[in-house]
């Protein structure tokens, strides 16, 4: 059992210096490092302008939501104020007609008072 044990501890320290080697950092790797680095800084200026222009976009997006609600109400607005106009005509018309049809009712009664025959035609149509 204890040889066992030596054999694995003596297996983990060999492996650890077989992988502990230095790797060269070259020139060719600096230089590498330094384009892949002003890669990045062109990328990143090209998302810079990216979110400037998703705030105009952004900002374009919110003036015409708020058109298209002002045109909105403004339709709604007219709508209402169109249908005001129109109606009132006819709820002018309409007044004078009842008005009219009471006047006639109570010349048909007033005439019902003095002939007979005015007085059982109202009370057959339910007027009397």
């Amino acid at each position: 059992m204890t040889i066992r044990i030596l054999v694995c501890v003596f297996i983990l320290i060999a492996s650890s210096f077989a992988f502990a080697r230095d790797i060269p950092f070259t020139q060719d790797d600096r230089d590498r490092l330094i384009r892949v680095e002003e890669g990045l800084r062109a990328v990143n200026q090209r998302i810079d302008g990216v979110e400037k222009r998703i705030e105009v976009l952004e900002n374009l997006m919110y003036v015409l939501i708020f058109a298209i609600f002002v045109q909105t109400v403004g339709v709604v607005g007219f709508v209402l104020w169109d249908r005001r106009t129109m109606l009132s005509p006819v709820a002018h018309k309409a007044r004078e007609m009842e008005e009219r049809e009471e006047r006639i009712e109570r010349a048909l009664k007033e005439m019902a008072r003095t002939d007979k025959k005015t007085a059982e035609i109202l009370r057959r149509v339910g007027i009397l």
